[in-house]
């Protein structure tokens, strides 16, 4: 099950293949039986919670919050949610400006991103950002997104 939310009026945003594309992405990463919350917000939103959540008083395109500790179970005889995914459509906007992407396709690269974190991965140390960078690529070709970025992104 993926529950959705968008709370930005007028945002563009498709939101039946949003949520079809969150199932397709749980399923390639092995997720088929997991559930997702998944909410779009304004940048003004995401900065409350970036503040809130990490001390950073700004806005951000995408937030994270792991239902579980990693390597922790769902109690048996529960729905597994994996977590929430929050998405800023007003940063994911400008991103798409800056790649020349449809806010589509923004919103599906940050989903994505946003559902490997909750699932544990990071990108703080090197090695982490590697592996993370590239099942990132991995989930794009399973939904066949083109990759923004190229291969010698920081």
């Amino acid at each position: 099950m993926i529950y959705y939310r968008n709370a930005v009026r007028a945002s563009g945003v498709d939101g039946r293949a949003l949520v079809a594309t969150a199932r397709r992405l749980l399923d390639a990463a092995g997720q088929a039986d997991a559930s997702l919350s998944l909410t779009l917000v304004g940048d003004r939103a995401i900065a409350t919670l970036n503040r809130h959540h990490r001390g950073k008083d700004k806005p951000t395109d995408v937030l994270s919050f792991g239902a579980y500790a990693p390597g922790e179970a769902a109690p048996a005889g529960t729905e597994r949610l994996l977590g929430d995914v929050v998405i800023s459509v007003d940063t994911a906007r400008r991103q798409a400006a800056a790649y020349d992407a449809t806010l589509q396709r923004e919103l599906y690269r940050l989903l994505i991103h946003g559902i490997l974190h909750v699932l544990g991965h990071d990108h703080e140390a090197l090695g982490e950002r590697r592996r993370m960078e590239r099942e990132e690529r991995r989930l794009a070709r399973a939904i066949d997104l083109p990759w923004p970025y190229p291969d010698d992104a920081p």
